[in-house]
């Protein structure tokens, strides 16, 4: 199945959503730059607590869940 194509673009420094493959690969990333052929580059935490840098691609991105203090 494939996902639903969206225009929504996030603009540099957005924090959002990445749902990768499977549940466990959904995290919280910003989004640093745009990269080619529809892919951003955004930064998360790594396994060791060390910020990595990922180009993912841009359908996979979605804006975060309302907080609890929103």
């Amino acid at each position: 199945m494939s996902r639903p194509k969206s225009a929504w673009f996030p603009p540099a420094g957005t924090l959002v959503t990445y749902r990768g493959r499977t549940r466990l690969s959904t995290r919280n990333v910003r989004v640093v730059a745009e990269a080619s052929a529809g892919r951003m580059v955004v930064e998360a935490i790594g396994k060791q607590g060390v910020p990595v840098r990922l180009t993912v691609k841009r359908e996979n991105l979605v804006p975060m869940e309302p907080d609890l203090f929103d």
